[in-house]
């Protein structure tokens, strides 16, 4: 069990600025992995795991595929959820970012379709659903580490920048098969693919090196020094707060869906549907992903000052109508416009994205924080972010026009509205205080720290 450390003035000011850069540099981390799998989801592995198929089964059973990654995210939130709350933020944090690299590095190795036949598929399967058990924890502790170690700040600012780890993953990611693509040229689809993927144990030293110097956070701390930890917080917190984490999956549903879209899917109707070339949608998705390592903290930044639920609405609400402005400006296939179009696409999603980690980390108290908040975001990739590319490339399969998909996002976003409207605004509360304890005691700290 943690327990609470006395650290001196200077001490703790250096703790807060650590716990913010490890939650950072885990999540790149881990994002990297993660997206690794969506480019070549969508540019690889329909030719090398499925090619005696036709291009669009191709596509979708490699999508089928992705999809299990999803799947298999709220099952690593249930699981690491438990013994985050359990036995600490720190050492969860670090068996997520084990079993996410472990099964990225696999992936770098693993037989295609003419090696081993149907059997690669089936290793790919699994290996895709290890990434998505990791992933699964990883959110959740990343955004915890950041938040309660700075509990007194600026929440909405710190929440953010475990968000931040994803364009910085987009970018590692997307920058990676860039310098890859070229450089192996023909090859890449033989074996120049992997190399990202083997490179990432590297990462996973860094990541290591970085969370093992990082104390367990003071009000994970306190918790267990006052003998507050849940036996069982998953079931403990589905009873009592199942409302939060139903509304903050749904509320989530818009944007996770915008996200796979601008992000994933861009790739195979770019390439198949409008026939660009998959370098020039690769830079311009990197583009989109630089510009989004600003606009994330900014929004972030924003709810701090107007507060979460308001600035994330504005972002729901923009993304009733923007999804037909992108699929205008794409279907002009003018190379400019289109670059545009995905350039500025991301950067508007992340209106909800930047203040999102602490509009739902804050709807859970501090004993029941790392379940709820892994739950109530992973729960929306089974019915947003894991199904979104499949449902895309069917929609247009279907009715040969992206307008489908436009009406498709659109709709998610106004059910995000709806969702948003049910949580409550938890920017002025005490998260070192446990919300259900009774007046006469909520006003002692139970974390000891404020915060800068």
């Amino acid at each position: 069990m943690a327990s609470q450390v006395a650290l001196s003035t200077e001490e703790e000011a250096r703790m807060r600025r650590k716990a913010i850069v490890a939650a950072a540099i885990g999540t790149s981390i881990e994002w990297y992995d993660f997206f690794l799998y969506s480019t070549v989801a969508a540019l690889v592995f329909p030719a090398l795991f499925f090619p005696k198929q036709d291009p669009n089964t191709a596509i979708l059973l490699s999508f089928s595929t992705y999809f299990v990654g999803f799947a298999a995210r709220p099952v690593g939130a249930a699981l690491f959820g438990h013994y985050g709350d359990r036995l600490g933020r720190k050492v969860t944090l670090i068996a997520t970012l084990l079993v996410m690299g472990i099964g990225t590095v696999l992936i770098g190795i693993i037989p295609t379709y003419a090696q081993i036949g149907v059997f690669g598929a089936v290793l790919l399967t699994v290996l895709r659903a290890l990434q998505g058990i990791g992933i699964g924890g990883e959110w959740g502790g990343s955004v915890l580490l950041s938040l309660e170690w700075n509990s007194g700040g600026r929440r909405g600012l710190v929440g953010s920048w475990p968000q931040f780890g994803v364009p910085v993953g987009l970018v590692l990611s997307n920058g990676a098969f860039l310098l890859f693509n070229a450089l192996t040229g023909d090859q890449f689809l033989v074996w120049g693919w992997r190399i990202p993927f083997l490179l990432s144990i590297v990462l996973i030293g860094v990541g290591l090196y970085i969370r093992l110097g990082i104390l367990e956070t003071p009000v994970f701390a306190s918790l267990a020094d006052t003998q507050r930890i849940e036996q069982a917080p998953v079931v403990e917190v589905l009873r009592r707060n199942g409302r939060e984490v139903v509304l903050s999956a749904l509320a989530r549903l818009g944007q996770n869906t915008q996200f796979y879209i601008f992000t994933s899917f861009i790739l195979v109707y770019g390439t198949t549907t409008l026939h660009f070339a998959r370098g020039s949608l690769l830079n311009a998705t990197l583009v989109m992903s630089v510009l989004s390592l600003i606009t994330v903290p900014l929004f972030g930044l924003l709810s701090d000052r107007y507060g979460r639920r308001r600035v994330y609405l504005i972002g729901c609400a923009i993304m009733v109508v923007f999804p037909f402005i992108y699929y205008g400006l794409l279907d002009t296939r003018v190379a400019l416009i289109v670059f545009l179009a995905i350039a500025i696409s991301l950067p508007i999603h992340d209106v909800q994205y930047g203040p999102q980690a602490a509009l739902i980390a804050e709807s859970f108290t501090g004993r029941l924080r790392y379940s709820g908040a892994s739950l109530g975001y992973q729960a929306a990739s089974i019915i947003a972010g894991g199904p979104a590319p499949i449902v895309a490339t069917f929609l247009i399969a279907t009715f040969h026009s992206s307008l489908a998909v436009a009406i498709y996002l659109a709709l998610c976003a106004a059910v995000s509205v709806l969702a948003t409207l049910g949580l409550r605004d938890n920017r002025d509360r005490d998260i070192t205080t446990e919300y259900d304890e009774s007046p006469a005691t909520a006003g002692a700290k139970v974390g000891g720290v404020t915060g800068a």
